[in-house]
């Protein structure tokens, strides 16, 4: 429980009841702007408190789940490193993938000259990979 008692729970539950009780206020400020005659606010009035169960349902998941690593953290300490222990294996590396580049044959109709011209400037910058774009002689 000493967890819950930081100075950053301690934030948490102030913004909790904080956040609960205006969002409750609300809801009964609709409830009285719609007993008024405006209707729109029953459905505000709806609303509010639904925010405010939200607020309370993150609150308490919260809660749970610092309560929960607590609990799992006195039931498994970790065991202490030996000297002459094998360090842990290193996470595996992937290979890259390597890919053929194969020029693509134009799909049907005639060949546009701006189209080959692009082209032409792609294959390029593919045969000079340190080259930048304005260095391009065409």
């Amino acid at each position: 429980m000493k967890r819950l008692w930081t100075p950053a729970w301690i934030a948490r539950h102030v913004a909790m009841v904080v956040l609960v009780v205006g969002f409750l206020g609300l809801g009964w400020w609709q409830v009285t702007r719609a007993a008024g005659g405006n209707t729109l606010s029953f459905g505000y009035a709806i609303e509010w408190p639904v925010f405010a169960a939200f607020v309370v349902f993150v609150w308490w998941r919260e809660l749970r789940h610092t309560l929960r690593a607590a609990r799992e953290e006195r039931a498994s300490p970790a065991p202490p490193a030996a000297a002459d222990a094998e360090p842990a294996a290193a996470p595996a590396v992937r290979r890259p993938v390597r890919v053929s580049r194969v020029p693509v044959a134009p799909t049907g109709g005639a060949d546009d000259g701006e189209l080959a011209a692009y082209n032409r400037y792609l294959a390029w910058l593919n045969a000079n990979p340190g080259a930048r774009p304005g260095d391009y002689p065409g």
